[in-house]
């Protein structure tokens, strides 16, 4: 039997991929259904996928255009399980998902610290779907299982190294479409130094009228590579980019998206931003703000990578469970 494991590019993905040889309760082979871009491609590139049509932010057409390929999916491959990080690729299959007695796990982002996204609240509606919250306070508050976070792999060292100049600089704004971020792009022209050697991975913000050579998408191990190599890595606050950053040692420096500057869908960015400077595994701030002494603060700590980071375990019945903890409950990572 096969545990599908469902997730949007971008941090989605990247949780999930993180995550996945640390769940307790599936078990492999483990099968993909996610959209085909590079970063997937990339990260994917020695595991069983099935490529699925986009599905963008608050876009229910293509939500319900999946479903047919849900049904194949699920139709074809002897699935036993259904996990999934989001965001909206993942309703059609945990509810056909659950019209077959599949075990279903929905893992909220750890975007969300504050509390669950639309997808994860309309998710939590369908019966029998495990909820599993990476925040312990909100998770006990809204009935949802605590799982811990994908950041508990990370720590900040104490001791890191002086930089007094930047020779190598990374700069990742993310794959969403629909949404530029010049913002930031130009507030890194004022301050960067001349002489840095920049790679910049610029998604839908068009840098050509800024006589810049931007990268739409990056294949995830060359954007890792480039991380490992450079002094600094500027970042939105995604989680997709905070976790590669943050696996090659690095501390990123990020600057959220807003929702007020039409850059993305809300403002939850400003909550992964939040929540990395309070581990000290980022520098957070915003674009305005934004100064060489943040790119040279960032470039002097250090992460380190937990060797053997602790197991997450998904909890329920084998058909699934309608059941919420009692607070105080979790299932512990």
């Amino acid at each position: 039997m096969t545990t599908l494991l469902v997730a949007s590019t971008g941090g989605h993905l990247k949780q999930l991929h993180r995550l996945h040889e640390r769940l307790e309760g599936v078990e492999g082979p483990y099968r993909w259904a996610t959209f085909d871009t590079a970063q997937s491609r990339s990260l994917l590139a020695d595991e069983e996928v099935d490529f699925v049509p986009f599905v963008g932010g608050r876009d229910p057409l293509n939500v319900l255009r999946n479903a047919q390929h849900a049904h194949a999916i699920l139709s074809r491959h002897a699935i036993e399980a259904v996990v999934s990080t989001g965001s909206a690729v993942a309703l059609p299959f945990f509810a056909l998902g659950r019209g077959r007695r599949l075990r279903c796990h929905y893992i909220e982002s750890a975007a969300r610290t504050e509390g669950p996204s639309i997808t994860g609240s309309l998710i939590g509606r369908i019966q029998g779907v495990n909820m599993y919250a990476q925040y312990r306070p909100w998770a006990f508050e809204r009935g949802w299982y605590y799982g811990g976070s994908v950041f508990d792999s990370y720590e900040a060292l104490e001791a890191g190294h002086p930089v007094e100049r930047l020779a190598k600089v990374v700069v990742t704004l993310g794959t969403y479409r629909g949404y530029e971020f010049p913002r930031l792009v130009l507030r890194l022209l004022e301050i960067l130094p001349p002489e840095a050697e920049v790679l910049w991975q610029t998604g839908e913000t068009d840098v050509t009228e800024l006589g810049l050579k931007g990268e739409f998408a990056i294949p995830e191990r060359d954007l890792t590579e480039a991380m490992r190599e450079a002094d600094v890595v500027i970042a939105h606050a995604g989680v997709g980019a905070t976790l590669a950053a943050l696996e090659v040692g690095k501390c990123p420096v990020l600057v959220p998206r807003r929702l007020g500057f039409e850059e993305h869908v809300d403002d939850h960015q400003t909550q992964i931003a939040t929540e990395l400077g309070r581990r000290r595994l980022a520098v957070s701030v915003e674009a305005d703000q934004l100064s060489l002494e943040h790119l040279i603060e960032a470039a002097g700590k250090q992460v380190k990578v937990a060797p053997e980071p602790p197991s997450f375990e998904l909890v329920g019945p084998s058909s699934g469970s309608t059941a919420r903890p009692e607070p105080g409950a979790s299932a512990r990572v």
